[in-house]
Formats: structure tokens, sequence, C-alpha cells
């Protein structure tokens, strides 16, 4: 079933594939880059998003990316998707980001020409940002260390590189395993779920990317979607794509609470509130 025709949308609005298109500026979200952004300006050396599953740390990276102005910083955005990362390979995945052609064999040679491509970056004027995503799944010992080591960089009192960490709340554990480095954090700020008013209005923004200039939901339904996801945006882009999906298939011009109510049972979700000690009640209006 086809419900972006039924609709009258020109594109999916609710894919929880990274679209900066569909970036949102809720407070939540703004606060989050702006820290970062302070921590790249200033070259604080080591920064940390912490967030729980769904919360945007993914979004709020790839915004950061689009938006350090390219004649200021050389970025790289890693992203890891397994606990086996050596710290071998990631030293080498900065060192290619940053633009080191050909790396060495050794770890030992490829961070001396980190350094010295770090050094032509910093006589450019420009800074060198290195942003990980999950970081939370660099769960070594040693990695943590050469990131310090790498931290050790500096030049007429200046960082000559500075890592942004996007990760679950127990990347902290993996910044515990070196002490010193967890000292080294600057900048720390945990991403909180969107509120009740900002759960509408991404809802709302996302809508008007794709042309629709009319209420597709109603208020409860609003509230509703916003109390079984708990703001966390990809569980809302979930909610909000299969109700425009049933709305469709069952003819609904305008998406309310009970539809809300069926589709987040369809998910589970009904049935993982009501096995929470978090949440037991319905939504109050």
């Amino acid at each position: 079933m086809d419900y972006q025709k039924f609709y009258g949308l020109e594109d999916q609005p609710f894919s929880n594939a990274p679209d900066a298109r569909f970036y949102y500026d809720s407070p939540q979200h703004s606060k989050a880059i702006l820290k970062m952004m302070h921590a790249s300006e200033m070259m604080k050396g080591l920064a940390v998003v912490l967030g729980d599953i769904g919360t945007g740390k993914t979004t709020v990276s790839r915004r950061i990316l689009e938006i350090l102005p390219d004649d200021q910083y050389e970025t790289a955005l890693l992203v890891i998707v397994h606990s086996e990362v050596t710290p071998g390979w990631l030293i080498t995945k900065i060192a290619q980001q940053m633009g080191v052609e050909k790396p060495a064999e050794h770890k030992a040679g490829v961070i001396g020409q980190l350094y010295e491509q770090l050094m032509r970056i910093y006589n450019d004027g420009r800074k060198a940002v290195v942003l990980i995503d999950e970081a939370n799944m660099l769960k070594n010992k040693e990695i943590m260390e050469e990131m310090r080591g790498l931290l050790n960089m500096e030049i007429a009192g200046s960082m000559l590189i500075t890592f942004l960490l996007f990760g679950l709340p127990d990347l902290e554990q993996c910044l515990a395993m070196d002490p010193p480095l967890r000292e080294r954090i600057a900048v720390k700020h945990r991403l909180e779920p969107l509120t009740s008013e900002s759960t509408r209005g991404y809802i709302k923004y996302r809508l008007g990317v794709v042309g629709c200039d009319r209420e597709l939901f109603t208020d409860s339904a609003y509230e509703f979607i916003h109390f079984y996801s708990d703001g966390k945006p990809r569980l809302i882009n979930t909610i909000c794509d299969n109700a425009l999906l049933e709305g469709a298939m069952t003819g609904i011009q305008q998406i309310d609470e009970s539809l809300i109510e069926s589709v987040v049972a369809d998910l589970g979700l009904k049935s993982d509130l009501e096995n929470s000690d978090a949440k037991s009640k319905q939504p109050v209006f």
C-alpha cells in the first residue's frame, strides 16, 4: 500500500535512514550540537555525547559533520560496527581520513605520519576533528590508551586533534578503562528524549518536508505517540510510519489515538510499557 499517494506526500517522512533534509532542531539536539561545536572550535581534545538507543546520537553527529566549515576544519566520521576493532586499525583509519594516503604497515609509523599530517592541517590554519559514532563498541583498554596518546599531540598550547565520541551510556565504562583519558573529557552531554512539545514539532516538521500542508494527526494522537515512544526519534518514526500505512489501508484521513494504540500494540511497544515499572499509566490529557 502506497500511503504517500493516499496522503499526498512527496516522499517517505519517517524513514530512520540518515537524511539531512529531516534534521529537526529540537532544544535537546540543539544543545548537544552547540556543546560539540564549542569543543571543536576551541579544540578541547575530547568531548562525549551519551544517549539511549534511538535518541538521535547519529543524527547529531551527521549534523555536526555537515555544518563544520570545510575551509576551517579537516573532519572525519568513523562508525564502529563491532567490538573487535584493534588500536592499529583505528589509528590507520583516522590517518586515512585525515589525508594520509599511504599509511605505514606498523602502528608507530602510522602515528608518525598522522602527526606530520596534523601539523600540515594546523599550519594551514584548520582544525582536525574526528567524530566516532557508536564509540561504546570500543571495548578495548589499549584503544583508550592510544586515543590518550593522540591527544598528547600538541603545539603552542593547542591540541592538534579533537575527538567527538557518540555512544550509549556504557561508553563511560569504556573510557573508565583508562582513568587518565576519562579525566581529559572536556565536554560531556547527555542527550535527552524529546519532550511532548518537541515530539509534535518533530512530526510536523518531517511532514512539512515532504509537502504535507494539513494535520494528519489529532492532538491526542501526538500525545500517544510521545508516550509510547518515550520521545525517542527512532521510535517516533517507526510509530508514525506504521500509523500512516495502517491509516491508508483503512481509508482514514486523520490519525487518532485509537489507531496509534493499535499500531503500538502490533509493534509490541504497548506490552513493553505494561511490563515496565517506569510507565504503568496511559497518557493523561
